[in-house]
């Protein structure tokens, strides 16, 4: 039950992430909701790493946002590279 909650935290931290640095995505509004739903994962993970979060327990809110907006930035500097 933690995952699919996860992916629904990571949904709404994808739209916010997506409002928070606005700009032109390659992929648009569907690829940023799903770094977001990535960003929530990997929030997850560093943050149990970390100790912030017991095992079996997901980032908060914020927590994703933040993450989602790592990976979005990650993700603009990688497809914004390439060049078709």
């Amino acid at each position: 039950m933690g995952i699919i909650v996860t992916i629904i935290i990571g949904l709404l931290a994808g739209a916010v992430a997506k409002l928070l640095m606005p700009g032109r995505d390659p992929g648009g509004f569907i690829i940023t909701t799903v770094l977001g739903i990535i960003g929530a994962l990997v929030a997850t993970y560093l943050g149990q790493a970390v100790g912030w979060y017991r095992a079996g327990e997901g980032a908060g809110f914020i927590g994703a946002v933040v993450g989602a907006i790592i990976v979005l930035v990650i993700y603009r500097m990688v497809v914004g590279r390439r060049t078709v």
